[in-house]
């Protein structure tokens, strides 16, 4: 895998486009009447008031309360920028509440203080106590953040965790589990180097003696050297960790030294270091952006070392997102007082486990390598959806076990299923595509190469590591990237038809494909040098291309009736579109919205079977319904008879996936409707929608884009014998991106 790139516009842009910032504030119950807004404040809201003067902890019932976290700084350590403020501080915390919602659906708020007065500092913190769950510290300097985050512990009766500190040492921890398993060492026998004195090498190293790495066999360092006891130009809490040692620098320290822990600055461990360790070394060069020593640099003078950064494109990524997000789920569903050792222990133990664990197949996919357990693989990648269940259920039961959960769960298998219903599978997924994209890079080919749109995206796709865009434009397309602020224009793969060596053969090509249905050779010619469509598609034909993208500068159908002079069907399949209705918890794919006008009941059941595919490549179980204005013949109509034989023809195929109808939309979508009909062979809520007709699809589905709560996908073009995807006319560079992600991967085929 590429590590991430994009330009300082893109970022800029990313943060800015729509609405300022990355998060809103979204309200969770009607506020539509007079009722409801009487409801929601006055005078309705009294009821809960006094509740919970009656009873705090109903507080957790009535409010967000137990659902909310507080990411709070003062801008004093942001990233590894240093001391930069607490406005400047805000875009990072903004991010961390996003992922806190992406990974577990815990609800986040950032709160930037602009303070570094430590007192003042804990004051403001303890005083929002009745507001937040927990509270996630970030971005604190040492050792100011361990009186802060040790005082607010002492001090509040909720979750205060500073992932800078426990975050990495609980991945860190989890590796090393694993690494030790791997070489046959114990934790009580390891000798240990940490090279860093800072927040998170602390935390590493109290988290390491914890678990069972002896104190005596610890070494720390930092840019001075060992920190030994004597030594008189260290903190209390770096001199709590002061070793009985007559190594006074790291060189010396790491003779026959079994693991090397860096969270210090790039370059520190040298190679002629790493020879003098003992024998299959653990290094886990964590500086970022780049590590203490690079990972093939190691290999090279120490073949047998296991070694984990801090970075994505080497494997054992130590990333704080394998665990935070959990942490905090488990925590709050018990209504943790806090966290303590043990739930720490806790998750690195069950983020350990889950490596050693078969890798789920979508997630191997997607990052192009076996990941099974081994020196390759002794952390999960980071986009494993068990994490969610697997860490935060093992958290909630440590907060039990220990006496901190004061609402304990009863019933574990229960919440694994809750858990799992909590977040939508397709965000994984999707993450996942992109994440197997740049494993395995492929060339896209974007047909309108001289709109802003659509360069932009292709600037996205390769500075993304997704692959190699190949723009289809006029001579002056690297001029236009060069005003989107792309310093190389001239290394972008460019095709005109006009000077392009490849129009002969495109044009013998296109003639002989088009000569029987009453084309001439000058009108290929002519297409070829005038339509970007079709310039393009014979591109793809011809293998210069991977993948195609089109759609921004003409309607759906006149792209896609230009695209079918070049590419067919492909052999046995019915060519529809398929629109991906996401929300938080929920996926509908709503099938033909844009090919099959009025389609018989034989291309129906292959819509239905191909859809079915699809949505299993993103992770759902197929349940599909046939929509219609009646449900089971009720109201009787002259329109029903291609739905009912559609469903019969699934019967005959014995389809492995559920499916029913016809039916109203709201019996296949609502469980309370649906129960009216016993008989019915859907488990629950249908999740694929399968259209009698083209205009009820694409009216639908384009109502839904335009005033829907949730995120449209598509559409997908399915069952071409190449791979090419049309886009609405509106879609953004991110829309294109995501098209062309899912047509390179497979999963939109």
């Amino acid at each position: 895998m590429a590590d991430t790139q994009f330009s300082d516009r893109e970022a800029l842009l990313f943060h800015s486009e729509g609405r300022p910032g990355k998060i809103e504030i979204v309200a969770t119950k009607p506020m539509a009447t007079q009722r409801d807004l009487a409801l929601a404040y006055s005078p309705g809201v009294a009821v809960p008031v006094q509740a919970i003067a009656d009873d705090p902890a109903t507080a957790y019932d009535y409010t967000a309360k137990g659902n909310l976290v507080a990411v709070i700084s003062n801008g004093t350590a942001i990233l590894g920028m240093g001391n930069l403020g607490a406005l400047a501080s805000k875009p990072v915390m903004e991010g961390k509440a996003v992922l806190f919602k992406r990974f577990a659906d815990v609800d986040a708020i950032d709160i930037e203080l602009k303070t570094e007065d430590v007192d003042r500092f804990i004051d403001a913190v303890e005083l929002m106590e009745p507001t937040f769950g927990g509270i996630n510290l970030e971005d604190i300097k040492a050792p100011e953040c361990f009186i802060i985050e040790q005082t607010l512990r002492e001090r509040m009766n909720i979750p205060v965790f500073h992932d800078d500190q426990h975050g990495t040492a609980i991945i860190c921890a989890a590796g090393l589990i694993n690494a030790c398993l791997l070489t046959g060492r114990k934790l009580g026998e390891i000798k240990v180097v940490v090279n860093g004195a800072g927040a998170a090498a602390i935390a590493c190293t109290e988290l390491m003696k914890a678990m069972g790495v002896r104190g005596d066999h610890v070494i720390m360092c930092d840019r001075t050297g060992v920190i030994y006891q004597g030594r008189d130009d260290v903190n209390q809490w770096q001199s709590a960790h002061a070793a009985v040692t007559e190594a006074r620098t790291l060189t010396e320290a790491l003779v026959g030294a079994d693991v090397f822990l860096g969270l210090s600055a790039a370059g520190a461990l040298k190679g002629d270091m790493v020879i003098e360790m003992a024998k299959a070394p653990i290094i886990f060069a964590m500086a970022n952006p780049v590590p203490e020593i690079l990972p093939e640099e190691a290999k090279t003078v120490r073949p047998d070392a296991i070694i984990a950064t801090g970075r994505s494109d080497y494997p054992n990524q130590v990333n704080n997102v394998l665990g935070f997000p959990f942490i905090f789920r488990g925590a709050l569903d018990v209504r943790a007082t806090g966290i303590n050792d043990a739930m720490k222990i806790a998750a690195a133990n069950a983020i350990a486990e889950l490596a050693r664990e078969r890798v789920p197949e979508e997630v191997a996919e997607a990052y192009g390598v076996s990941h099974h357990f081994g020196p390759e693989y002794i952390i999960p990648a980071p986009f494993d959806p068990r994490l969610m269940e697997n860490v935060s259920i093992a958290v909630a039961k440590a907060a039990m076990d220990t006496g901190l959960a004061t609402k304990p769960i009863l019933d574990l298998e229960a919440y694994r299923q809750h858990l799992r219903g909590r977040l939508n599978p397709t965000t994984s997924v999707l993450t996942l595509a992109y994440e197997g994209a740049r494993a395995r890079p492929k060339r896209v080919l974007f047909a309108e190469g001289e709109e802003e749109v659509v360069l932009r995206a292709a600037i996205q796709f390769r500075e993304g590591g997704y692959g190699t865009p190949v723009l289809v434009g006029r001579d002056d397309v690297p001029d236009r990237l060069r005003a989107l602020g792309v310093v190389d224009p001239q290394s972008y793969e460019l095709h005109n038809s006009r000077t392009s060596t490849l129009v002969p053969k495109m044009v013998d090509f296109l003639y002989g494909r088009l000569q029987r249905r009453g084309y001439l050779r000058r009108d290929c010619e002519r297409m070829i040098n005038q339509d970007r469509n079709i310039f393009g598609a014979v591109m793809l034909q011809l293998g210069e291309a991977d993948v195609m993208i089109t759609g921004i500068t003409r309607t759906y159908a006149q792209t896609i009736r230009e695209i079918r002079r070049v590419i067919d069907p492909e052999t046995g399949r019915t060519p529809f579109g398929i629109h991906v209705l996401v929300g938080k918890s929920h996926t509908v794919f709503i099938a033909d919205t844009t090919v099959n006008e009025r389609p018989i009941a034989s291309e129906l059941a292959d819509i239905a079977e191909q859809t079915a595919q699809v949505a299993r490549r993103m992770g759902h179980e197929p349940r599909v319904a046939f929509l219609s204005y009646s449900t089971f013949g009720n109201p009787a109509g002259k329109w029903l008879e291609s739905m009912r034989d559609a469903v019969s023809e699934l019967d005959r195929r014995q389809v492995g996936f559920e499916y029913e109808g016809e039916m109203a939309p709201d019996v296949a979508l609502n469980p309370r409707q649906l129960a009216n009909y016993p008989f019915a062979r859907l488990s629950g809520p249908a999740n694929i929608l399968i259209m009698p007709g083209l205009q009820s699809a694409n009216i639908s589905a384009k109502l839904l884009r335009e005033l829907g709560g949730d995120d449209m996908i598509g559409p997908m073009l399915i069952g071409m014998e190449k791979p090419v995807q049309i886009a609405p006319m509106t879609s953004t560079a991110g829309d294109l991106v995501t098209l062309a992600v899912l047509a390179a991967g497979g999963i939109a085929r």
